[in-house]
């Protein structure tokens, strides 16, 4: 089975076009066609008609299989408002965790003023993703994204479960530093690349991967992820089922860690037989 636990629902081309139902059918179609299970749909920092908020992708999902959601929280926008919200959704259980954006917002993922997110992922037991590395805008900051960053809060809340996105790309080694040094933080592999890997980048990509399981972190602690749309499914399936690992190895990857870290079941895949 394989959870792809970092999509988006998002417009990126044309934010000012509504994103739903459009985007959420081309996922359903794209996990089908790669018999993707389960997916969890990570919102945004902000809200625009191509940048649907919590509230919208929640209503969008409740009734259908194999979509969980991962609730943005804005450091700009944040409120009591929206900390009620999210309250209500993650004791109905159809938030599955938080997730900060740092680099696309001017603060490090420790800054006090988040504290009061960071105590709901606490008082839940969800995880918290975090944003790092490279951004997708050239407008982001990316000083504010390093993952050595996300060090300061593993070690402030050693109960709190922590997902740094997309491996700290390009600071990778410093990325397995943090997740080597605290038991309560992970990875995740997406957004590597932009659509489809190129063989050259693809090669380089998997040899830092498959060195990073060797000697620096425990497959257990690696979650698989796409960043769709803005990277595709097919070619990051290629990219892991080409990776020199063990079965077992890639199982705890594609399935296990995710299941665990996010509370999945095999009947919450989009297959029914599954």
């Amino acid at each position: 089975m394989i959870v792809d636990c970092h999509v988006h629902l998002n417009r990126y081309e044309d934010e000012s076009a509504p994103a739903l139902p459009r985007q959420l059918e081309a996922l359903l179609r794209d996990m089908r066609r790669n018999r993707v299970d389960i997916a969890l749909a990570l919102t945004s920092y902000r809200d625009a008609p191509g940048r649907p908020s919590v509230g919208e992708v929640v209503r969008a999902v409740r009734d259908l299989r194999g979509v969980k959601v991962i609730a943005g929280v804005s450091y700009l926008r944040r409120g009591e408002r929206d900390l009620s919200e999210l309250r209500e959704y993650l004791q109905a259980g159809v938030v599955r965790g938080l997730k900060f954006y740092p680099g696309y917002e001017p603060f490090y993922p420790a800054d006090p003023d988040m504290r009061p997110a960071v105590e709901l992922a606490l008082e839940f037991g969800v995880p918290l993703m975090i944003h790092s590395g490279d951004t997708f805008t050239p407008r982001g900051r990316i000083k504010f994204s390093h993952p050595l960053h996300v060090d300061d809060l593993a070690v402030d809340h050693p109960e709190l479960k922590i997902v740094i996105c997309h491996l700290g790309n390009p600071w990778l080694r410093d990325c397995m530093e943090v997740v080597y040094k605290n038991a309560n933080v992970y990875a995740d592999i997406s957004g590597l690349v932009l659509g489809d890997f190129s063989d050259r980048f693809e090669i380089y990509m998997r040899r830092q991967l498959q060195d990073m399981l060797l000697y620096g972190v425990e497959p257990a602690k690696v979650l698989y992820g796409t960043d769709w749309p803005i990277a595709s499914m097919e070619s990051y399936l290629k990219f892991i089922g080409e990776l020199a690992i063990p079965e077992d190895d890639r199982r705890r990857i594609m399935w296990d860690n995710s299941a665990g870290l996010f509370g999945l079941r095999a009947s919450d895949s989009i297959f029914p037989a599954a």
